[in-house]
Parts: structure tokens; sequence; C-alpha cells
């Protein structure tokens, strides 16, 4: 992109920011006028630290997208990009320490750090978000889903409810005569077939149907979890006369283990699951060595990337159905949140200055720019629609911005939509499709003490089991029993604690 078009592009959003405030846009103030606001001079960017969890490549600091967003938004912008496999870890460090930046990533399935948000080191920003314009506009249930003892601490990083869909290599299944996947034989059958079949037919037997990281069954992409709901299993827990029961003690989760214990036998999935990051996967997947996935991701991706090593590929997307049709466990709506912390936020007046930043991203010129990119660089003007121009640029160097920035798709953007593949809007029909087939997990908003402070250690517990079970280091007995050690240690009081909490907020 020439310097010409990107000084342009700032000088725009200067000019967007300027009027903005000139009209006493209540989004800069958190709706107290501006009078506070007037003592600062107009040309001062305020300083905002930023923490997230890495997304691909850590862009290029200080590169075209982000001087956009500081010169619309008049902050000076700094953001840490952490990667994701440490990233709770580090925020817990940063939390113990105190040394937290203005604005941060929390993930909400982590119970050290909704402990951490109960002990009233977050704003709490629900009360305020009703002066701003973007904020306030959006579905309550997003907020809802983020509550923490009915209060919230922060803004969601927006997501559909229905992500699971199952992409796959269309090419193989063709060449070997398998069908979609609807019952846990059909899965065997489809992983069997490509990973014995030789279906890129090199002579080798170096393909995989499926293809496990050691997060295999853990946060929203549980592959346990999706599996079993397909089969009418529960969304993590299982309600039954107001007794709540987890999902790994039902008759379909059970199911699906031993489903995963026969590939790992008969080696049909990867020896070293249990121990391979999710990079690594996703490597194995965009080199045309591994064949179906259950993702919330985008199959056009998969296609863009896997077709540079395997000319002949072909992606294809469709929905998790089951013996009974479509059922998939609904996602929380959100890949985190961003809170703010009281250690580095000190005032309200500050506070508000940091949301009204956040609400400003999610103004039209901003939501095309996380979006789409830049215009001219990411994405052209061609008539009914908009193009994209460089889609390995866009997922380099728009994607981290899109993913860890709150932002809600084409419905803000001043662009026209933008004209996709044919696999792109597939896969985007069916996630919204998805939404009516959703099963949801009925502890998501429930309060629990002991799994505030000892959820994970509970949770690593059985997934422990679990990964034990599908490699054959216990048998069922041996199962039954860590579940025993699981309920003793605390399981059994989370789910009575979830039972309290659920009748409390029935009678409300």
């Amino acid at each position: 992109m020439k310097r010409k078009q990107v000084a342009l592009l700032i000088g725009t959003a200067l000019l967007a920011t300027t009027v903005l405030s000139a009209c006493g846009n209540n989004t800069d103030t958190g709706g107290q006028g501006a009078a506070s606001e007037t003592k600062e001079p107009d040309n001062t960017p305020y300083p905002i630290t930023l923490v997230v969890n890495q997304v691909g490549e850590v862009p290029a600091k200080d590169n075209d997208l982000e001087k956009a967003i500081k010169a619309y938004t008049k902050t000076d912008l700094q953001i840490q990009w952490i990667p994701l496999a440490a990233y709770d870890e580090k925020v817990n460090v940063m939390i113990a320490s105190s040394e937290l930046p203005k604005l941060i990533k929390l993930n909400y399935n982590n119970p050290s750090i909704i402990s951490s948000v109960k002990s009233d080191l977050f704003w709490e920003i629900g009360p305020y978000l009703k002066d701003y314009k973007n904020l306030s506009a959006q579905n309550q249930q997003f907020y809802d889903n983020i509550a923490v003892s009915g209060k919230i601490y922060g803004v969601p990083l927006f997501r559909d409810l229905g992500r699971s869909v199952v992409h796959y290599r269309k090419d193989w299944m063709d060449a070997l005569g398998l069908k979609s996947p609807k019952t846990l034989d059909d899965w065997y059958a489809v992983i069997k077939g490509m990973t014995q079949g030789d279906p890129d037919k090199n002579g080798k037997q170096d393909t995989y149907g499926l293809i496990l990281s050691k997060k295999y069954n853990q946060e929203a992409d549980s592959m346990l979890t999706r599996f079993s709901v397909s089969q009418g299993g529960p969304n993590k827990w299982k309600v039954d006369n107001g007794n709540f029961i987890p999902e790994f003690m039902t008759e379909p989760f059970f199911e699906t283990m031993k489903l995963f214990k026969r590939l790992y036998e008969e080696k049909l999935i990867n020896q070293d699951f249990a121990v391979v990051d999710v990079t690594e996967v996703n490597k194995l997947y965009e080199s045309g060595r591994g064949g179906i996935n259950i993702s919330g991701g985008n199959a056009q991706s998969w296609q863009d990337k896997v077709v540079k090593v395997v000319p002949s590929a072909v992606i294809d997307a469709a929905p998790l159905e089951g013996p009974n049709g479509i059922k998939l466990p609904s996602e929380s709506g959100n890949n985190g949140f961003l809170a703010i912390p009281k250690s580095s936020v000190k005032t309200e007046a500050e506070m508000k200055k940091v949301l009204s930043f956040v609400d400003k991203l999610m103004d039209p010129p901003m939501a095309t720019l996380l979006v789409k990119g830049i215009e001219g660089k990411h994405w052209a003007d061609k008539g009914e629609f908009t193009e994209p121009l460089d889609r390995d640029a866009d997922v380099k160097e728009v994607k981290p911005y899109r993913d860890t920035l709150p932002q809600r798709g084409e419905n803000y953007n001043v662009a026209k939509p933008m004209k996709q593949p044919d696999l792109f809007n597939k896969n985007k029909k069916i996630g919204k499709e998805n939404e009516k087939y959703v099963v949801p997990n009925p502890a998501l908003n429930l309060d629990s003490a002991t799994f505030s402070d000892r959820g994970k250690e509970l949770d690593q517990m059985i997934t422990d089991a679990e990964t034990k079970f599908i490699m054959g280091k216990i048998d069922e007995a041996g199962w039954k029993a860590e579940v025993q050690k699981w309920k003793a240690a605390g399981g059994d009081k989370i789910a009575q604690e979830y039972k309290e909490s659920y009748e409390k907020a029935k009678k409300k």
C-alpha cells in the first residue's frame, strides 16, 4: 500500500474523530458531557496498554492498521501479545503481581481469573454500558453470558453461538466413497478410511482422518463434547430433576470416549495427541495430512492454505449431525472479554475513557477496518460488493486484531458486504443456521465457590483420566474410579453448588 494512501486513511480517521468530538458524542465521555474532556489538548493521544493472546504471527509494531486505530480513537495504543498456550498462566502472574495493563483479555472459563474478578480487582462496567451507543446496542445475552455473580465486568469479544462446523477433504471423501458421518460408527469408518486408505495416493500411510492436540477436550472446542452432544449428550452438564450431572458421567460421552480409545488402539489418530500443540496440528492439516475436523473457524481458510501444498485439494463444510439430526454444543457467544483493572485504572473518569476507546472500536469506520482491513491493501470496492485483495495479508495483518478486539462482523462496517467464495458463504450459513440446534450449557452462569477455587484442578483431573482411558492406561473400572476421585475431591460439591445456584436463580 502506498504511503500516500495510508496517510489519507489516518487523516480521514482523525477528521472523523474530530467531528465526533465536536458533536459531543456521549461515547467520548461516558455520557457525562464534553466539559471534562476539553481540559485535555485535542491532539494529545490517551495512552492505553492492552494485553491479549497471540493470533498467528505477532503483527509488526505500529503497522498501518494499528496506526489507523490509534488515529481514529485518539489513543497511544500499546499491545502486548502473549502466546495462547501460556496466556492464562501469564495473566494469573500479572494479577498476582498487580502488574496489569489498562485493558486485558480475560477468559471466562478460567476459575482463578473469575475468582479475581469476584475479588473486586476489575471495574464493574454494567451500570455504564447504557452511556455508550455501540456497547449498549448489543444483545443482552452476550453480556449475560459473561456475568459474574450477576454483574458485568467486561466487554465480550463477540462470537456466534453455533460455531461448530464439520470441515473435510471432499476430494478424499469422494475418492474413498465415504459419506458425511452421523453415528459414531460412521465417524470410525471415515477416520479409518482417511488414515489407511491412502487418500493422497502417494503409496504411504502418512495421513490421518482426525488429528488431535493436547487441548482436545478443553474450552470451547472440546472435541469429546462436540461428538457426545451430536449423539444426544449434554453440553458440559445435564440437569435431571434439578440435580447437576457432569457430561462425562453420561452414556453418550462414555461411548464417545470408547470410540476415541479404539481410534488410538488402531493408530487411526496421532499417537502424540496428549502432548502436541494445536499450532502443530494446524500445520499438519494445512500440509495436506488431515482429512476431517470439527472447528469453529472457516473452511475457506483451510482451503486457501492446503492448495498451496496440494493444488488438487477440495475442502467442504457440513453441519455437525447425529443420528437424530443436527445437534451441537452452544458456545458462550464470546472469545473471552476485555476487562479494566482497578490497579492501573484508578478513577471512574479514567475507566470511562477506556470504555470510550472500546466503544469507538465498534464505530462503522473501525468496524470496517477490523473486519476487512485497509481499503486498497486488503480489500477493494467492486460495485455491489467489496472484494479481498490479498487473503494471506488478511490472515497475517488483519485477523490478529479482528480476533482480539470487539467487532460484530458485517453488522456495523460502512463498506459494502465482502464478496466471498462459495465455501466461505456456505460455512457462514451453516454457522448461522446452527443457532437453531445448539444445546446450552446449563451451568454457564451459575455460581460455585468450589469451582472458582479449584475448578481448573478438578477439570485437569478428568482430562487426565480421559487421556489415560483413550490411551489404554486404565480400563472402564479404572475410569469409574477416577470419576469417584473427582467427586470426592470436590466434584460432588460443585454439582451441589450449581443446584443451589440454579434453584436460587429460578426464584428471582
